[in-house]
């Protein structure tokens, strides 16, 4: 019975936005203006590291690939949310569904892990600035950049094949914006207990042990800052890791929320709600917290304006 209907699924119904009728068209204003700005301004960051010597750094290599990262993400999703505003029916096919989850949550995964490079490069930049160029060349860049990825994918394909070896029983209708794990979870008549377990130990891996490489690596950074006799010193050193720790709370503490909580406290509409800050809000004001207080990009924007 359970094959048939498996069988048989062929879409999914999204109700993420099926109470919001009256204000659909203010929601898809809303949405298309985000999309765009996290496009431009990802965009943006990517060239303006390319063409300016001085950006040729580990630090604006790796904030490329997280620009180029929330461009991928916000496309995942964002596009597909616009169409559903606008249409009488939110549906997605069912390999439509597999493909979403899939790419989505390898980004979700690779920025995790690329969080995590970014705060070890801050910490060997502040707390070992003599042997800076040293530990972080470019063939090591290249390699955790390349880990960072890799990583994100493979972890992508467990959870994707696992949640797909699930039972719908003809059920297609999810309380959710997009395709995501915890809502395919809760919609399944089958026993889900295996798909949490991976969420939680795979999770150890990819969300609490670069967590943990974070904060471990802040409290080193900030002792250091401490110790530090010039106070335009400390005040360069803060403005270069402030931002990227703002990041990190934002990012780390919506994911945590979404995928590593216990099932018993899943609410569909708090879920919503982080959901929109990790995967819409957050890549749009990545490059905004980046380049706010960023004397090198503000300088190769004059640079850039200049020369045109």
């Amino acid at each position: 019975m359970e094959g048939r209907n498996q069988t048989a699924l062929k879409e999914f119904i999204m109700l993420g936005f099926s109470s919001l009728r009256e204000v659909r068209l203010l929601l898809f204003s809303g949405f298309l203006v985000t999309y765009l700005f996290t496009l431009l301004w990802n965009t943006f960051i990517i060239i303006l590291a390319l063409v300016d010597q001085r950006l040729h750094t580990p630090m604006y290599f790796f904030l490329g690939n997280l620009s180029f990262l929330d461009i991928c993400y916000t496309t995942t999703t964002i596009p597909q949310i616009l169409v559903h505003l606008l249409s009488e029916r939110s549906n997605i096919s069912y390999m439509g569904c597999v493909l979403q989850l899939y790419l989505f949550f390898s980004f979700v995964g690779t920025e995790c892990l690329l969080l995590a490079v970014m705060a070890f490069d801050r910490y060997v930049a502040i707390c070992n600035p003599l042997r800076y160029t040293l530990i972080i060349n470019k063939s090591i860049c290249l390699q955790l950049s390349a880990a960072s990825w890799v990583s994100g994918f493979l972890n992508s394909v467990i959870h994707t094949v696992f949640a797909f070896q699930l039972p719908f029983c003809g059920e297609n209708h999810i309380d959710y914006f997009f395709c995501d794990i915890p809502p395919l979870l809760e919609l399944s008549c089958g026993d889900t207990s295996l798909n949490k377990l991976l969420l939680i130990f795979i999770g150890l891996f990819i969300a609490w042990t670069p967590f943990a490489c974070i904060l471990l690596s802040y409290t080193y950074i900030i002792s250091t800052i401490l110790k530090m006799p010039s106070s335009q010193r400390k005040m360069k050193a803060y403005s270069t890791c402030s931002s990227h720790l703002t990041v990190v709370l934002l990012y780390y503490g919506s994911c945590i929320f979404t995928y590593l909580r216990p099932s018993s406290s899943y609410s569909p509409g708090s879920t919503r709600l982080i959901s929109l800050l990790y995967s819409i809000l957050t890549p749009m004001l990545n490059p905004i917290i980046y380049t706010l207080r960023n004397k090198d990009v503000k300088e190769a924007l004059k640079n850039v304006i200049l020369r045109m």
